[in-house]
């Protein structure tokens, strides 16, 4: 297994990068079918979600790896590389089952414990599937990291210990308040059908909320969310579906509007905000800073690049020691007519909006900022050691598997010494009737089985420990397998309809 990982998250980049950064579904599957172009990838599966954009792939190499796979990402992004690089972190085997297995978990979320993540990599691993980048490894790798997140939610608190980006949202949008409380009774605009839109719906309906309209640029979808939100038992809402070009109306009648669309342009400007309150938009006021001083581990990990367990840092590396200046909204101190809930990436709403009166806007940026939850610590120490203990079974199935290739090959040139014994056998004893040739048939594939079971078994069972990987090789050395009968084995078992299928 060599798996490499380099990707940019909101713990390593500002949200103004990520947003430039940000892959559409067709940029996307382009740079999976570069990626598995490119000399030292053989596999690639990607994983974008608004606050993250990950390069996974089966490399040969792991400098040329690396090297490729972030002039992959800057090109693909537009990001340019120089830019772009100081914000890229680098894993490798280990430690990059670790970061996707965390990553599952919700650990590495914005908001410690969230579960959303767990659908955006199945999405991943089903558009590796779908274009025939992820093998198996990364097939293998993708479906236990899902295994391992439901795990940790099944058996830990970690749900609690934090709440979902939505969730945490709204909270932040009621400024203190009970949000079920400040729902209550007003007008909810959602724009967007997508899987955060329909979280945002049906949260929103949870909370009580008078009525909720669904804009969204494919109608069907929208009409489609609003049957869901008006057929549920606990969230049953009234709620309509319109179209886009609705939207300046609707912003007329809403109190609340939620926005996570696609696009990659402004969805609302602040001159429509300022139009539907029907006030001026007055000079932009200076957007004050604030010091934020990172976490003893906020480094900058793409200068630690791991290789062979170990990190070997470039001449940049080292940890953010010093505070860094943040830009905060300035949020109107008048009362708010119009909350704005922006979860998309790059964003929906203009961050102009803070100069409308009456608007309070609560977007990723702010959300990022914000979110200084406490998890409770025995819940995530828990996870910890549920993902510690999956990469290392992960680690020992995967060198298992990298010697099964190797056993069958040996079987089956065994099988074939015996048929080519009893061939000549035949020959030379032409006499023998079916029951004694069949005797003796027999009686060689059981010699043959029992000479082979110690060893075979035994190093599987070798090759599972850390540092096993060279006993296939050492099992191919001593018995002259053809190394092309081996791969041949193991294109077989990859190509199996039956494998990597959820």
């Amino acid at each position: 297994m060599s798996l490499l990982v380099v990707g940019l998250s909101h713990r390593s980049a500002p949200v103004s990068v990520l947003e430039r950064a940000s892959l559409a579904a067709e940029a996307q599957a382009k740079l999976l079918q570069d990626t598995l172009a490119a000399e030292p990838a053989t596999e690639a599966a990607v994983l974008a979600t608004c606050n993250r954009i990950e390069l996974y792939a089966d490399v040969d190499k792991f400098h040329a790896g690396v090297a490729e796979l972030s002039t992959l990402l800057a090109q693909h992004s537009g990001v340019g590389l120089d830019e772009l690089t100081p914000y890229l972190y680098v894993h490798y085997e280990d430690r990059a089952v670790h970061h996707l297995f965390s990553v599952a978990c919700g650990l590495d979320s914005m908001v410690v414990g969230e579960g959303q993540i767990l659908g955006q990599i199945k999405d991943a691993l089903a558009r590796g599937q779908e274009l025939h980048t992820a093998g198996r490894l990364l097939n293998d790798l993708f479906q236990q990291a899902l295994r391992v997140g439901k795990r940790a939610h099944s058996e830990t608190g970690i749900d609690r210990a934090g709440q979902s980006l939505v969730s945490f949202g709204f909270q932040q949008l009621a400024a203190g308040a009970d949000p079920a409380l400040w729902a209550e009774g007003k007008r909810a605009l959602v724009i967007g059908a997508g899987s955060m839109s329909s979280l945002a719906a049906a949260t929103l309906a949870r909370t009580g909320v008078a009525e909720i309209v669904v804009a969204n640029r494919t109608r069907a979808r929208a009409d489609r969310l609003v049957e869901i939100l008006q057929q549920g038992d606990d969230t049953a809402v009234r709620a309509r579906a319109v179209e886009m070009s609705a939207v300046g109306d609707e912003l007329t009648r809403a109190d609340i509007v939620v926005s996570c669309t696609g696009s990659t342009g402004l969805v609302l400007t602040a001159d429509a905000l300022a139009d539907a309150l029907g006030v001026t938009l007055d000079a932009a006021p200076e957007r004050p800073t604030a010091t934020v001083t990172p976490a003893p581990d906020d480094v900058d990990q793409h200068a630690a690049w791991v290789e062979n367990g170990s990190v070997a840092s470039a001449a940049h590396a080292g940890p953010r020691t010093g505070p860094r200046r943040v830009t905060v909204p300035a949020q109107s101190t008048g009362p708010v007519r119009l909350a704005l809930l922006d979860l998309a990436m790059p964003r929906d709403i203009d961050g102009a909006a803070h100069r409308v009166d009456g608007v309070r806007l609560v977007d990723i940026e702010s959300l990022a900022e914000a979110s200084a939850d406490a998890p409770m610590a025995a819940d995530v120490d828990r996870v910890r050691t549920i993902v510690s203990d999956e990469v290392a079974a992960f680690g020992a199935a995967q060198r298992a598997a990298h010697v099964a290739p190797t056993v069958v090959a040996l079987r089956t040139m065994a099988a074939d010494v015996v048929a080519g014994e009893i061939a000549r056998l035949d020959g030379r004893l032409p006499d023998l009737d079916e029951k004694q040739r069949a005797e003796i048939t027999q009686t060689v594939r059981r010699v043959v089985d029992k000479l082979l079971h110690a060893p075979t078994v035994r190093v599987k069972q070798l090759a599972s420990e850390p540092g096993g990987a060279g006993y296939a090789d050492a099992l191919r050395e001593l018995f002259d397998l053809d190394p092309q009968t081996v791969a041949a084995v193991s294109r077989a078992d990859l190509n199996d309809p039956n494998r990597g299928r959820s």
